[in-house]
């Protein structure tokens, strides 16, 4: 209780972090990077060139530790893929032609500060700081891991049903046996090294992975009828509403050990944040239409 009074929201300064800030602070930086790693000096700055944005929470009695950080690309459209956006080959775009503001990464700096929560209102303060800085922005929406899908997706195949028929015969057709359950087949599929980049087995698996993606965020239940994806549930209980389904958004190692490298992005549409975090409480969750149609696919 006495640390959430110290670090009371109403203490803390937000701050854009800018290729220009202290050494010390961008190798910090660098170094609490919880989503997706920085790759060094080059990929740091290309983080932090004039179509990107990074934002930071500070107390005032620690002005060179922040305690959350959210990196941010201005782009044309809301993105679907980690990699082009973090490409440090792109050309930079214009900010004042952007009409996207995407926040791809939020990362928490201060283990000792675990259970006090400034995410929400360091998008809040963030959103409002772009749309006063870039007038042009209509969309801001987060490009996010589903960092529990996997582990949920090995729980539910041990029941089993949880492919449909058409889709049970696919995956079986497609390992060429029928000697384990379909669902253990498909967990056997993703655990292949670099499945992706077959095109028969991408194109055989995005149905069923997609819906089951789905599934799991616009369904699956942890304590207190939560969203069980934990960023899922950071983003609902903001007022944001699951957007999009992006198939192989994340190639990386991670993102395909996480989530069979499926991203989603989170929109906050500014005059329905408060009705969606109504919703969440009440224990609905907003998603859009073409979220909820992989759901009546199956």
């Amino acid at each position: 209780q006495l640390l959430a009074n110290w670090f009371d929201i109403g203490f803390l300064e937000l701050k854009r972090i800018t290729w220009d800030s202290p050494a010390a602070l961008l190798e910090k930086l660098m170094g609490y990077e919880a989503v997706h790693e920085i790759r060094g000096w080059t990929d740091l700055k290309n983080r932090l060139e004039a179509d990107r944005r990074c934002f930071a929470f500070f107390h005032p009695r620690m002005p060179e530790e922040p305690l959350i950080f959210v990196e941010i690309a201005l782009v044309g459209g809301m993105a679907s893929n980690i990699q082009a956006l973090l490409d440090e080959g792109a050309p930079i775009g214009d900010p004042q032609e952007a009409d996207s503001a995407i926040f791809y990464s939020i990362s928490n700096c201060q283990r000792g500060l675990v259970g006090i929560s400034f995410g929400d209102f360091l998008i809040k303060r963030v959103v409002d700081a772009l749309a006063a800085e870039l007038p042009r922005l209509k969309i801001f929406a987060t490009l996010s891991p589903i960092p529990g899908f996997r582990n949920w997706l090995a729980a539910e195949a041990e029941r089993g049903g949880l492919l449909l028929p058409a889709e049970a015969r696919t995956v079986q057709l497609l390992a060429g046996s029928m000697a384990e359950t379909p669902e253990r087949e498909l967990l056997a599929l993703i655990e292949t090294p670099r499945w992706a980049e077959d095109s028969r087995t991408a194109a055989a698996l995005k149905e069923p992975l997609m819906r089951l993606a789905a599934q799991y965020l616009v369904q699956a239940q942890g304590r207190s009828g939560r969203a069980l994806d934990p960023v899922a549930h950071f983003h609902l209980t903001n007022g944001a509403r699951i957007e999009r389904l992006n198939w192989l958004g994340d190639r990386s190692p991670n993102g395909m050990q996480q989530s069979a490298g499926i991203m989603v992005n989170y929109a906050y549409r500014l005059d329905e944040i408060e009705a969606n975090h109504a919703a969440y409480q009440e224990g609905g969750r907003a998603a859009a239409a073409a979220v909820r149609s992989l759901l009546r696919a199956g």
